[in-house]
């Protein structure tokens, strides 16, 4: 299993080249962390992070 690539601009987590969350073609394999989010609407870490949509974000990006 390959590792996801992290998106520099927004550390959105996904497979392939483009962002499906902001657009980017900025993929990075050096990332550590994840943070799922579930609830965009009621979740502080989501607002915390600036999160647009839900799914799995890097926690650190290189």
């Amino acid at each position: 299993m390959s590792k996801k690539n992290a998106c520099k601009k927004c550390k959105y987590l996904y497979d392939g080249q483009e962002c499906p969350a902001c657009k980017s073609a900025q993929p990075v394999q050096n990332w550590k962390g994840r943070v799922a989010v579930l609830d965009l609407d009621n979740s502080g870490i989501a607002k915390k992070i600036g999160a647009e949509q839900g799914g799995e974000y890097a926690i650190k990006v290189n």
